[in-house]
């Protein structure tokens, strides 16, 4: 099964926070990591912003994904959230079948 790497960013710790539990409870990743803050500048609705913002690193296959980015839109405050994922081509067989085994479905 395909692992993915599903990247967002949320304005503060408490909101990555939320996030992140109720994607590990509902088994839509097996871990997610919220990172520290950082500076992000980005154009919205014709003018530059400069915001902190806390990346968030969730860790998933192919098969929950569609799961997870709707959840991922539900919880998430932004109007339009960065939700990226990434194919892991590599990784450490027994941690990739990790994370196939807590993402199965609940």
């Amino acid at each position: 099964m395909a692992t993915l790497l599903v990247l967002t960013n949320l304005p503060d710790r408490a909101a990555a926070e939320r996030l992140a539990e109720h994607i590990v409870e509902q088994k839509l990743a097996a871990c997610v990591n919220i990172l520290a803050p950082c500076r992000s500048v980005y154009r919205w609705k014709g003018a530059v912003q400069h915001e902190e913002e806390h990346p968030v690193l969730l860790k998933t296959t192919a098969e929950r994904y569609a799961a997870l980015e709707q959840a991922v839109r539900a919880l998430h405050p932004y109007e339009l959230p960065e939700i990226i994922a990434v194919p892991v081509e590599r990784g450490l067989p027994a941690y990739l079948d990790w994370v196939e085994a807590e993402t199965q479905g609940k």
